[in-house]
């Protein structure tokens, strides 16, 4: 891939480039990373250290009871590996539970939580330092604390009125009963002990051990239907990714339960048009995609949930034919709000990692909405997950018992003949597939580098015909995009509402690596 380095967007970023790259939302965790590398650890060990840092010193995104997805290039195994590591729900969910559907907060919208179990499969598997090593950075930083960024403070602030009374929140996260303010040291003591703990016996602790026991007292105590049984029972599981061919490289994905077969399905209709003769910031490039995206979307939102419970094939969706039909539903001149095939029947973190063997990790974990359920319990704060799940009768994603829900979070992963060339990944919930989507038409149509593909303007396409556009878009596209019949809403200043994404690309010389400008990212590398 020949990128262009001289057109960019204003973001006062430069691509960073190295052997040994790590690259994530918070300075301190990339950081933590490249010491591992330093340490001679690998892509992975740095990976595992950079997330467990992440649930320190990001807790508005992620904890030690999130989930997570990774796609991992193992030059030893020459392949590509994927691991779901996404809990299921307790065994005592029933649908008569929830019938207005599982709650956002609380309790009862907390599943079991993989990203632990996540660490210690990628780590078991692929890792060279010990497990405790790569737990160390974080535990520090837990025990002596940290400075709060102003982007992170400005969530926090945002998160205390909403989940003040949820139990454990406040005596964990609002010191002084408040959010920490910018600058201030934020200490997290009992958030070491449990890493402590999870580092020591290997992870046993969280699903098997003391910790397992302090959660599921806790779910007793306020009304959790979660079990020891439930926790025991949680495997993160290897996949093999999906693949789609766009324009000769494969971009790839976890298979379901997660939506990144949404981006896959949109660039397989996108590659039904020449969009490299528009250019990257023409009306028309712009409005395909969008109408890709949505397209994708319905049929997404009709079909995925954990893939035991699924009545079609992901395999079937991406199917090439199909694709090209839902392409030719596409008005090139006017917006449309689109229905689910017929045919068809039956708050995050990112970051990714690349040594100089070779070995390239995608990683995403996350709490869900801000800070998850609310739920805290002895350092560790619980994600939400359960609310992905409809309570609609017979759908596939319906909430019932030891099921996995419709995931947002999604790891990307692109290959050029055969070989790695791309980890990539844009948080942000359902923004996450259409930063996948934007992003690699950036680099493969248009050749721009990672970061130039990173700070570009954005596009959020939402239900019907309503998209909002980034505040950057040009006055061009946005009125030709209204002329066409999409309803544009006016960009939401709250952080997510685009995004927040990363990028490591391999060169022939080395790595190319860019970071999101609109977060407190960092792409390090030596």
């Amino acid at each position: 891939m020949r990128f262009d380095y001289l057109r960019t967007y204003p973001s006062g970023r430069s691509p960073i480039m190295a052997d040994n790259v790590v690259a994530t939302t918070q300075p301190l965790a990339a950081q933590a990373g490249l010491t591992m590398l330093r340490l001679g650890g690998n892509a992975v060990d740095a990976a595992v250290a950079t997330a467990a840092v992440l649930t320190v010193v990001e807790p508005c995104s992620n904890g030690l009871g999130s989930d997570l997805f990774a796609l991992v290039w193992s030059p030893t195994d020459e392949r590509l590996l994927g691991l779901n590591s996404s809990g299921r729900s307790p065994e005592a969910w029933h649908p008569d539970l929830f019938p207005e559907g599982v709650p956002l907060r609380g309790w009862n919208s907390v599943t079991v939580p993989g990203a632990v179990a996540g660490w210690v499969a990628l780590w078991r598997r692929l890792g060279r330092l010990s497990f405790a090593s790569l737990l160390a950075p974080a535990i520090e930083l837990a025990e002596r604390g940290f400075m709060v960024t102003p982007f992170i403070a400005s969530q926090w602030a945002r998160a205390v009125p909403l989940l003040k009374d949820q139990p454990g929140f406040a005596a964990h996260f609002m010191p002084n009963g408040r959010a920490p303010e910018p600058g201030e040291r934020f200490r997290n003591p009992a958030q070491a002990e449990a890493l402590r703990l999870i580092a020591e016996s290997e992870g046993e602790a969280l699903y098997r051990g003391v910790l397992a026991n302090r959660l599921v007292a806790h779910a007793k105590a306020h009304g959790g239907m979660m079990t020891g049984i439930d926790l025991a029972a949680h495997t993160a599981d290897w996949v093999e990714p999906l693949r789609l061919d766009y324009r000769g490289h494969e971009i790839c994905e976890i298979p379901p339960n997660g939506q990144g077969i949404a981006a896959l399905m949109a660039l397989g209709i996108l590659r039904e048009f020449d969009v490299a003769r528009w250019g990257p910031d023409h009306p028309d490039t712009w409005h395909t995609a969008i109408e890709a995206m949505k397209l994708a979307f319905r049929d997404v939102h009709a079909q995925i949930t954990d893939p035991a419970f699924m009545r079609v094939a992901p395999e079937a969706m991406l199917e090439a034919d199909f694709l090209r039909r839902r392409a030719a539903l596409i008005d090139p001149k006017r917006a449309q709000d689109f229905s689910p095939s017929a045919e068809l029947g039956g708050g995050t973190v990112y970051l990714n990692a690349a040594d100089a063997s070779g070995m390239m990790v995608s990683l995403i974990q996350s709490n869900f909405h801000g800070f998850g359920s609310g739920v805290v319990v002895d350092g560790i704060s619980l994600q939400n997950r359960g609310h992905g799940f409809t309570h609609e009768p017979g759908h596939p994603n319906q909430v019932a018992g030891g099921k996995r829900p419709f995931h947002t979070i999604i790891p990307g992963f692109i290959l050029k003949d055969g070989r790695p060339a791309a980890a990539f990944g844009v948080m942000g919930g359902h923004m996450q597939a259409q930063g996948h989507l934007q992003t690699a038409i950036r680099m493969i149509d248009f050749g721009q580098n990672p970061q130039s593909a990173l700070d570009a303007p954005r596009f959020r396409a939402e239900s019907g015909l309503d998209v909002v556009l980034e505040a950057t878009v040009p006055a061009d596209i946005r009125q030709e995009l209204e002329r066409r019949g999409h309803r544009l809403a006016s960009p939401e200043a709250s952080h997510g509402g685009f995004g927040s994404g990363q990028i490591i690309w391999r060169t022939e010389h080395g790595y190319v690596a860019g970071s999101e400008p609109r977060a407190d990212g960092a792409a390090v590398g030596y």
